[in-house]
């Protein structure tokens, strides 16, 4: 409803969905939906959460129980924060004194929510027909660099692309080089 109320209010204004690693997730999910994909001029994903691995294997096989009957239990170790996110350091320090940025452990609800929907978009990429650009860093700890290349190898959208970027870790618009993956953004934008 949100998407066809700013398309309608703003007819003539491209409409692009943006999502980082969960985020991007959501993002690629809303735009299997052909109601959504008709608004759409194109989906940029930075390191979408497509395969991510669980803090430790048990995770994965016990949160589908453990969502139910404890939904709020977290687990310590799933923590990520001591994973690096990038490379530059005063950056990653403003990312952690944000208030708003969450850095305790994962409710087991939340993880499972993210293994359930990234599982099933790697089960739906032949479905992907929306326009397009995934970008993630080839040393991401956090989001699998594989499944974006399998994102984009697999899905049968017309208009897509990809970039790797050699050596980056998961938050790629914190990296170092971040003006020019913005400019990476916007190339793609615009040619679209």
């Amino acid at each position: 409803a949100f998407l066809e109320r700013a398309k309608s209010e703003n007819p003539t204004v491209p409409c692009f969905l943006f999502g980082h690693s969960t985020g991007g997730a959501v993002v690629l999910k809303a735009a299997l939906y052909p109601h959504v994909e008709k608004i759409l001029e194109g989906v940029i994903l930075t390191s979408p959460a497509l395969r991510v691995r669980p803090a430790h294997p048990i995770v994965g096989a016990v949160a589908p129980l453990f969502s139910l009957v404890a939904p709020r239990f977290q687990f310590k170790g799933a923590n990520k924060r001591g994973i690096p996110v990038t490379r530059d350091p005063v950056a990653l320090r403003a990312k952690y004194s944000d208030p708003l940025v969450y850095t305790g452990p994962i409710r087991v609800r939340t993880g499972h929510e993210i293994l359930r929907i990234s599982s099933y978009l790697m089960r739906n990429i032949g479905s992907v027909t929306a326009p397009f650009f995934v970008l993630h860093g080839t040393a991401d700890r956090v989001t699998d660099p594989q499944a974006s290349v399998d994102l984009y190898n697999g899905a049968p959208s017309s208009f897509k692309d990809i970039k790797l970027y050699e050596g980056y870790l998961h938050d790629l618009l914190f990296e170092p080089e971040r003006e020019e993956i913005a400019q990476d953004i916007i190339d793609w934008m615009e040619r679209r």
